[in-house]
């Protein structure tokens, strides 16, 4: 199987923003690699009241979050900030994290620029205290209900020559060096955006071919569905 990317619309960052949220899925854990080496990570989905222009809520994601409540996780302090308070010792002792599918918050998103790209991240979090919170609008599918990606991934076929097409981005790393991404199946795909795009993003001074290949990859991951946030160890 290989990727294609027809007619992929190009990563729209949320829009600079304060205002209420609905969270719409807490997703299932996955293996992630960072600086403290590979790791459990999930994140948190919300919808907001900001519309994309086929009328679609826009989608806000969490930072990459470990399944911690120690007192300084930043799992912790996001629910502290979210709450309003911090977590009750029945919630300590045993948190849920389906809870918080279906709960408003208001939240302050912010823009933040690498490597000549925007993009929208939680600033602040807090509770919706209003009468009337926000509600989903159902057009959002759970991560964990949705079918499987395969039959997204079909021979890639024509494509524009330009060389912008991230399929045509050249892999120069692991065991797939030499071959365009799109000539690797979803797997391999997966496996270069968990584990050697973290550290490729960390680089200060990315040579042009892993610049090259980040994009790509970036590219790829929209269509996965797998959004890119910041480290968990980074004060949000």
């Amino acid at each position: 199987m290989k990727l294609s990317g027809s007619n992929k619309p190009e990563y729209q960052p949320h829009p600079e923003f304060d205002g209420q949220a609905i969270c719409v899925d807490v997703t299932p854990p996955r293996r992630t690699k960072s600086e403290f080496g590979d790791r459990e990570t999930f994140r948190i989905v919300f919808e907001t009241t900001e519309l994309r222009e086929d009328g679609r809520p826009f989608l806000l994601h969490s930072r990459n979050f470990t399944p911690s409540l120690h007192e300084k996780s930043a799992f912790r302090a996001f629910l502290k900030q979210w709450f309003g308070r911090d977590l009750t010792a029945q919630e300590h002792t045993e948190f849920d994290t389906e809870s918080l599918v279906g709960r408003p918050a208001r939240v302050s998103v912010v823009h933040n620029e690498w490597d000549g790209k925007v993009f929208a991240n939680i600033g602040l979090i807090r509770p919706d205290r209003s009468k009337d919170p926000l509600k989903p609008s159902g057009k959002y599918i759970r991560v964990q209900d949705r079918e499987s990606k395969d039959g997204q991934f079909r021979a890639a076929s024509g494509g524009d020559g330009d060389g912008s097409d991230w399929r045509r981005a050249k892999v120069h790393v692991g065991k797939h060096a030499g071959l365009d991404l799109g000539d690797l199946d979803q797997g391999a795909v997966e496996a270069l955006i968990n584990r050697w795009l973290p550290d490729a993003m960390a680089n200060p001074k990315p040579l042009k071919a892993d610049r090259d290949l980040i994009a790509a990859l970036r590219g790829a991951a929209e269509v996965l569905g797998i959004g890119l946030e910041e480290d968990d160890n980074i004060p949000f």
